[in-house]
């Protein structure tokens, strides 16, 4: 049931290998990349509870020894004093300029230990497990590192390949349902943006892969991470074509804002969303039919997961604050917000060309609709 997916960076590639049982061979798989047989690890308080015995067993076999520090879970994490805290961690624990970090946690965790590595020393190498559904499709693979400012999401980090990834399929059953429907928000985003052959297969299979199917869970991350490694090797640096890995993200980054990067919307749920406010947009602009963005939302609908504005608990600004938020993404370029449209489910393309009143219109529909609720 293992797959394979080689991202062929020139002399930065690496194997992301996806399947069940891969903790227990984790001492075997990494010891090829290894000076000397000990990692430090990096991880979060849940994963630590649920997996790190898991993990050391499995580095055991291998005669491989582990440090290892649990940061607390959640978004917040992702900031100057959990980073430094992580830094200064591994420089006491002597990690040298050939040693290897080890990323073992969900999108925070892979995010801030990749950051880590790029700065300590002026770069070490990393190896990402990531343990959610959101990491192991999207956030482990490309090389994307970093943390938050207060000023918005990811602004601070650096662009640092992985050497390896696993991808163990297994660790997916201890997620809570909320965190693997977070994720699936990510997997849906691939078919919207450019297959639209594997938005029908989720329709057709999506509830398999909630309950738990496990070649169904493997099919759909190896798919999910075979679109994304081929659009990295086209635009490792988001120049061009990665930037529609962020279909729906200019929308979630202001919502993930807006709630302060809380428990309140977990970033794949922001990504659900911001994917149905996407196609909407995009109808409005009559660049899709009206059928796209009903068809995106009745399968997020169905599958159980956050779809409207109305699904995030609490009080939201208004549509002009959320306009503002949007301001201070990564993607304002000379000022001007690019956006990820479609002319339909899986041809999703880049523009900067959209008028603020018709994504302020959205907004307002979106937020009244929310009022009548």
């Amino acid at each position: 049931m293992e797959r394979i997916v080689h991202v062929p960076l020139e002399g930065r590639e690496y194997d992301v290998v996806i399947g069940p049982g891969l903790l227990q061979e984790v001492g075997a798989r990494i010891a090829p990349f290894l000076n000397r047989p000990r990692v430090a690890v990096l991880t979060d308080e849940n994963v630590a509870a649920l997996h790190l015995e898991s993990l050391r067993s499995g580095l055991a076999k291998a005669g491989i020894e582990m440090v290892s520090l649990a940061l607390p879970a959640g978004e917040s994490t992702k900031a100057w004093p959990q980073f430094s805290r992580a830094v200064e961690w591994l420089l006491e624990q002597k990690v040298e300029r050939n040693d290897v970090v080890v990323a073992f946690g969900g999108g925070v965790i892979g995010d801030l230990a990749g950051f880590a590595a790029s700065v300590l020393r002026r770069g070490v190498r990393f190896i990402q497990i990531p343990t959610s559904l959101l990491a192991q499709v999207d956030s482990s693979v490309g090389g994307k590192t970093g943390i938050n400012a207060p000023q918005g999401k990811n602004l601070i980090g650096a662009f640092h390949q992985p050497t390896l990834v696993l991808a163990d399929s297994e660790i997916l059953g201890t997620l809570t349902a909320r965190d693997f429907l977070a994720g699936y928000g990510e997997v849906v985003k691939y078919g919207l943006l450019g297959d639209a052959a594997f938005f029908a297969w989720l329709e057709e299979m999506g509830p398999k892969l909630a309950e738990g199917d496990m070649a169904a869970r493997v099919e759909a991350v190896a798919h999910s991470v075979q679109m994304k490694a081929d659009i990295v090797e086209r635009d490792e640096t988001e120049q061009g074509d990665r930037a529609l890995l962020n279909l729906g993200h200019t929308f979630c980054h202001a919502l993930e804002a807006a709630t302060g990067y809380s428990d309140r919307l977990l970033h794949g749920e922001g990504v659900a969303i911001g994917c149905a406010l996407a196609f909407e947009l995009s109808s409005r602009l009559g660049l899709c039919s009206q059928e796209d963005p009903s068809r995106v939302r009745a399968h997020l609908k169905e599958m159980g997961m956050k779809t409207d504005l109305c699904d995030i608990e609490g009080a939201l600004p208004n549509a002009d604050a959320l306009l503002g938020l949007m301001g201070q993404d990564k993607k304002v370029v000379d000022g001007q917000l690019k956006f990820i449209l479609a002319r339909g489910i899986g041809e999703a393309f880049v523009t900067a060309d959209v008028p603020k009143e018709v994504v302020l219109s959205v907004l307002k529909d979106a937020l009244k609709d929310c009022a009548q609720a």
